[in-house]
């Protein structure tokens, strides 16, 4: 599996992904009808942000966006998003994609990287984040209108960088 920057080729292969993650609403705190367009805007932003694939064989089988957390004195602090579709869960994908781009974040001068919405029941996003060194820092409680369960708690998590 190679990990690599994605370009503006790689956007057919990342929208279905994009689109399956987010229309499940289990996840990510984006609208679960959010079109093309807005959605490219969203995962594709001009540098500072670098979006990320990860490619097996021709075929992306996930994603994954380094940005600045915050703008002017926040940007110091890196924020990552990353999607696999379920198709290819449970290969590593994720952490692989996690490892490339907190090396990246590091490598680029962002002192620490946060993520500010990771669904509490988003259970192997939890343990995967805390096994890369990222701790829970705060709890919005319900903080996420789950798809399936309600009303669910959001977590922040960060890690430092060296």
């Amino acid at each position: 599996m190679e990990i690599r920057r994605a370009g503006d080729e790689d956007w057919p292969a990342i929208w279905p992904i994009w689109h399956e993650v987010v229309a499940a609403g289990e996840t990510y705190t984006w609208d679960p009808e959010t079109g093309e367009a807005a959605a490219r805007a969203l995962w594709m932003p001009p540098p500072p942000a670098e979006t990320w694939v990860a490619v097996d064989g021709q075929t992306i089988v996930g994603t994954a966006v380094l940005k600045p957390n915050q703008a002017a004195l926040g940007a110091h602090i890196a924020n990552g998003s990353f999607m696999v579709p379920a198709t290819s869960g449970g290969r590593g994908i994720g952490r692989r994609l996690a490892e490339q781009v907190i090396a990246r974040a590091g490598a680029s001068g962002y002192r620490g990287m946060q993520f500010n919405a990771v669904v509490s029941t988003n259970e192997p996003a939890v343990a995967l984040w805390k096994s890369l060194g990222f701790a829970i820092v705060g709890t919005i409680p319900g903080g996420f209108r789950h798809a399936r369960l309600g009303y669910v708690d959001l977590h922040i998590m960060y890690r430092e960088l060296p």
